[in-house]
């Protein structure tokens, strides 16, 4: 069977939008590494609304151009992944920043049942110049470490541009992003739905542009770890908020029954207050994180949780409304006394003392009570199960 005659194995997915200047030198590496090694590929240009030539360059070349409207890093590498032909994907930057003569060593990886192969930078070799030092020492090994402690991803160049992984596994992860989170959202969906993962070393040299690059490396970085954050609801509201509750509910017991001295400092009722406030946020906190990963799954943007099915088990809506109202009925409670108190002393004046912390421990179950109530509420209207509206295109465009 003659090349022509085979299908397509590897298709390389450049995004692109104005640029003519290193595009053709992208392209050519690309092939010569199909020629070279005897693979049947193609490169797909996802042209961003070029003006500068880059699309005719593209098709002089003979490389298939997708013309994507929706602007953006993640759209322009969706569409282009969703038209290519190939078994396997390898994405790359147009800029020639990355080695496209470099093609096998990620793709003898996917032939071996990887699902997702990583570019390292750090093990293939930066070039000078290639990466601003904040973001060489700093930004990406920060990011990197978060992604690995937040999703236990393995891949330690977490924002690595070049990166290869199966059709199938791209159709599996349903990515949603149009920007730059793109990336970001492909190794931590991947990493959730226990994908095998690898890595392999790849260099970085110094875009070939004339031009300033279309990333911007504070924005960009604060995109990044926005979408870490937003995507894990553990790191960004569970686990803060047992805390919260944690050290408000111990301080706060301890403080019921007395004031606390650390020599001469004496904490009171005054401290009481504010463990008040530390419990009721950081219920508020834990209930976010329930919340979120329930729309992260309705929304697909997070694989199904049984940790949460099973949750879901005994907190219903009639189990909150019960909850909720026992709390609020103990707040009532601790009300009617308290102002019991306050009109045998003549609604006066009163001295801090017990019925203060009569007073600070019903606020707190009224709160809380309203709390469970509500959050029960918005959970079951989460938990419908409204079928979503198909929609022809991606997930976001208009």
């Amino acid at each position: 069977m003659t090349a022509s005659d085979r299908p397509i194995e590897l298709s390389v997915v450049l995004p692109c939008l104005d640029e003519a200047e290193t595009l053709e030198i992208c392209i050519r590496k690309a092939q010569d590494c199909f020629a070279a090694n005897d693979v049947v590929g193609q490169v797909v240009v996802a042209d961003n609304g070029s003006t500068d030539g880059s699309i005719e360059i593209a098709e002089r070349l003979g490389a298939r151009v997708v013309h994507v409207t929706a602007r953006g890093y993640g759209s322009a590498l969706y569409h282009g992944t969703k038209a290519a032909s190939g078994k396997y994907v390898i994405m790359a930057d147009a800029d020639d920043s990355y080695d496209l003569t470099g093609l096998m060593g990620f793709l003898e990886k996917l032939r071996e049942g990887y699902d997702l192969v990583m570019g390292n930078r750090f093990a293939g070799g930066i070039a000078p110049g290639a990466m601003p030092t904040m973001n060489r020492y700093v930004g990406n090994p920060i990011l990197s470490g978060i992604g690995r402690l937040f999703f236990r991803c393995p891949a330690k160049d977490f924002h690595c541009g070049m990166r290869g992984f199966a059709k199938t596994a791209f159709d599996q992860m349903d990515l949603r992003t149009t920007g730059m989170e793109y990336a970001s959202e492909m190794v931590i969906k991947a990493t959730l739905a226990e994908m095998k993962i690898c890595e392999v070393p790849t260099t970085l040299s110094p875009d070939g542009r004339s031009r300033n690059p279309h990333l911007r490396p504070w924005r960009d970085g604060w995109r990044h770890l926005r979408f870490m954050l937003l995507f894990s609801p553990r790191w960004l509201f569970l686990y803060p908020g047992l805390i919260l509750m944690a050290v408000g509910l111990i301080l706060g017991t301890r403080l019921l029954i007395s004031s606390v001295h650390f020599g001469d400092l004496e904490l009171g009722i005054h401290t009481l207050i504010y463990c008040a406030g530390m419990v009721s946020v950081g219920f508020q906190l834990v209930s976010f994180a329930v919340l979120a990963r329930v729309f992260a799954t309705q929304a697909g943007l997070a694989p199904p949780s049984p940790r949460l099915e099973k949750l879901f088990r005994f907190v219903t809506l009639e189990s909150s409304l019960l909850v909720g109202g026992l709390l609020v009925l103990g707040g009532l409670i601790g009300t009617v006394l308290s102002v019991q108190v306050w009109w045998e002393q003549g609604f006066g004046a009163l001295q801090p003392g017990q019925i203060t912390k009569c007073v600070i421990g019903a606020v707190v179950a009224l709160m809380l009570g309203a709390q469970v109530i509500f959050n029960g509420f918005f959970l079951s209207l989460l938990g419908l199960g409204v079928r979503r509206r198909d929609h022809d295109g991606h997930p976001g465009d208009k």
